[in-house]
């Protein structure tokens, strides 16, 4: 069962080193599903007198005022008798304590270095590990103290800031709150209780801890305090006009004897320790802690804890109680019970650690990797990066990703179409079919056939086949050029770079229109052809006059008549509609040759030889990307450190159903 609380240790370390407070944040948490031992109480309730009295060392800071001003997680760990005591912190990992005077300067001074001197508080937590043979398996976590008056240097919202770090601890459900009260105050107004009660209402998670309780007895009647403190409770509100508040002067020095400060004689607290006053889950604890004469005089803990066990055990009021009372008791009893605990929780936390490593990777793979520093890492990552893109842009024209099929549609459905919608029937009227056979006659009629006629007549029709041609050149280009914004908008690392994406997408449209200016000629190239060289065997083929039962000694002039010029229409016509059968499987070929085959094969050729010209400041300006994005990167990326650290430390520990 101990490695259970090891085992927490560990992961609340690492929490710590990689920034997890458990404060409220756009990253997953870990620290909120630990469980873990919050230590709630009033300015001057003891609650330091209590942490010392559990660890068995004088080793936290002291004074007048907010004290404690950062969480401290105090990590115990116990080892073989004779062992040295010593002690550790996370933010000096490599050096060891064993003067715990030395531990109680760090403590300030840690708490300086985040908070300056200005008095403030910070929710960044101190990680202070101590092993020792006293004491046993604990982790507890000392938050500062609640007040109800700021200090000097210090704002007014200091009291509600204290609040609020204090209840972000104890509100979450895998907290257990021990609540230090004073047994020398009405528990009614006990600071520990009352904020407890808000945040665990049925007293599930709250232990209590009575302190002071020695102070009830006979004999004690004055509580030493410095002149400033007398001040503040002769000025206090509550007290204006007759103060219930006596105090006398005694060699420079004031005793306040009112009746918060001290009981009457003969007053105990055994309704308070058997749970009749205030009634927990779970029994209450009593202690007894030095006074501040012991501290002052360096009274051994061992020899305190032996006169904490006599004083219960030697109380008539307390003697049916002693068994479970005292700081050992108290230190023992936490230990079992935040074992217990933990042990309930795992199976959720190894849930929320696998399901939170998935969730985190999954983001830093959308968000892409970080950037090499030197030249030649940034040339090679955009070259990278611009392959990517280049093996989306050709899955998409292979099939692999839809869009590529459009292509294909635009030479069985569009150019088909278009070729279709030519008005070749204009062309071929009687009236242009008798204008260009004579305009090509000249002044010397033709004498067996028209053949300039029979040129003009086609070059005239072919010559419109050049717009279907150009406008299925123009339709594969738009195809191409919207699969570049879909192939970059797919390419999740182009989005991580918007300087790199848009010269990687003017890169590639300005490749393409280069191809679809070369595509356009030789596809208009194609129609010239027809015009500039006529098949013969087509004419060859034609039926002659003869044949058809002309006759060859009719005037030279009754051939321009409309019959014969409507022959010649027609045999243009069935010519014309030969060459756009060509065309309609000549023109895709020539499309697909400098336009589509290109685009697979280079289209990103002219950028990458202009990028290893580029210097490293301008290769820089290609990977700028948000600073916001590369923030959340390393945030997640520390996150996800944690929780495989986190993982990898549960798969170590074995621990029984």
């Amino acid at each position: 069962m101990e490695n259970l609380i090891s085992l927490v240790n560990k992961i609340q370390r690492a929490c710590t080193a990689l920034g997890d407070h458990g404060e409220a944040s756009a990253l997953p948490t870990l620290w909120d599903a630990l469980p873990s031992i919050a230590v709630v109480g009033g300015q001057s309730s003891g609650k330091s007198s209590v942490l010392e009295s559990i660890v068995g060392k004088d080793f936290l800071p002291r004074g007048s005022g907010i004290v404690t001003r950062r969480p401290l997680v105090l990590q115990l760990h116990k080892i073989d008798e004779g062992s040295r005591e010593y002690a550790e912190f996370l933010h000096l990992p490599r050096k060891r304590f064993t003067d715990f005077a030395a531990v109680r300067k760090e403590i300030a001074d840690e708490t300086d270095r985040e908070t300056g001197r200005s008095k403030m508080i910070s929710s960044v937590p101190i990680h202070l590990s101590i092993y020792s043979p006293n004491v046993v398996n604990l982790t507890l976590v000392d938050l500062p103290g609640l007040t109800k008056v700021a200090v000097e240097g210090q704002p007014d919202s200091i009291v509600m800031d204290i609040e609020n770090m204090v209840r972000s601890y104890i509100e979450k459900p895998n907290s257990i709150i021990l609540a230090i009260s004073p047994a020398n105050q009405d528990l009614a107004t006990s600071d520990a209780i009352k904020i407890s009660r808000e945040v665990d209402p049925t007293g599930e998670r709250t232990l209590g801890v009575l302190t002071k309780i020695d102070l009830m007895d006979k004999g004690t009647d004055a509580v030493e305090v410095s002149w400033p403190i007398i001040l503040v409770l002769l000025f206090d509100t509550r007290w204006f006009g007759n103060p219930p508040l006596s105090y006398t002067v005694l060699r420079n020095k004031v005793y306040c004897l009112h009746e918060n400060c001290l009981m009457d004689k003969g007053t105990d607290a055994v309704e308070i320790l058997e749970g009749k006053s205030y009634r927990l889950k779970f029994p209450w604890v009593g202690v007894v802690n030095r006074s501040q004469a012991d501290i002052n005089k360096n009274v051994d803990m061992i020899a305190a804890r032996r006169r904490e066990r006599e004083y219960f055990s030697g109380t008539p009021e307390y003697k049916h109680l002693a068994h479970r009372m005292g700081s050992e008791h108290l230190a023992k009893m936490l230990s079992k019970h935040l074992e217990t605990v933990i042990k309930t929780k795992i199976p959720g936390i190894q849930s929320l650690i696998n399901k939170t490593i998935i969730e985190l990777e999954t983001e830093l793979s959308r968000l892409g990797k970080p950037i090499a520093t030197d030249a030649g890492g940034k040339l090679y990552a955009i070259m990278e990066i611009c392959r990517l893109f280049d093996g989306t842009y050709k899955e998409h024209l292979d099939g692999v990703r839809p869009g590529g099929d459009k292509i294909y549609n635009v030479f069985d459905n569009q150019l088909p179409a278009a070729l279709k919608r030519l008005q070749f029937d204009k062309q071929l009227s009687m009236e242009n079919i008798r204008k260009l056979i004579t305009e090509a006659d000249g002044y010397q009629p033709h004498l067996i056939a028209p053949e300039q006629g029979y040129r003009r007549l086609i070059e005239s029709s072919v010559i419109s086949i050049r717009g279907p041609a150009e406008a299925a050149v123009d339709a594969v280009h738009g195809l191409l050029k919207d699969l570049v914004h879909k192939a970059v908008s797919e390419t999740l690392e182009l989005r991580q770079y918007p300087g790199l994406r848009a010269e990687v997408t003017n890169a590639a449209c300005e490749s393409l229109e280069r191809m679809r200016a070369e595509s356009k000629k030789a596809t208009l190239q194609l129609v010239d052809m027809e015009c500039s060289y006529l098949t013969v065997d087509f004419f060859r083929k034609l039926p002659q006059d003869v044949d058809k039962g002309g006759n060859p000694s009719h005037s030279l002039f009754d051939r321009y008549n409309d019959s014969y010029l409507r022959r010649i229409g027609s045999n243009v016509l069935a010519y014309v509609n030969m060459v756009c059968a060509s065309l309609r499987n000549s023109i895709p070929k020539s499309v697909v040759y400098c336009q589509v085959r290109e685009a697979k094969r280079s289209l990103l050729d002219r950028f990458f030889t202009d990028l290893g010209k580029l210097e490293t400041k301008q290769l820089s300006s290609l990977l700028n990307e948000d600073p916001a994005v590369m923030e959340r990167r390393t945030a997640l990326a520390k996150r996800l450190e944690l929780y495989r650290s986190a993982q990898a430390e549960m798969d170590t520990v074995a621990w029984s159903k």
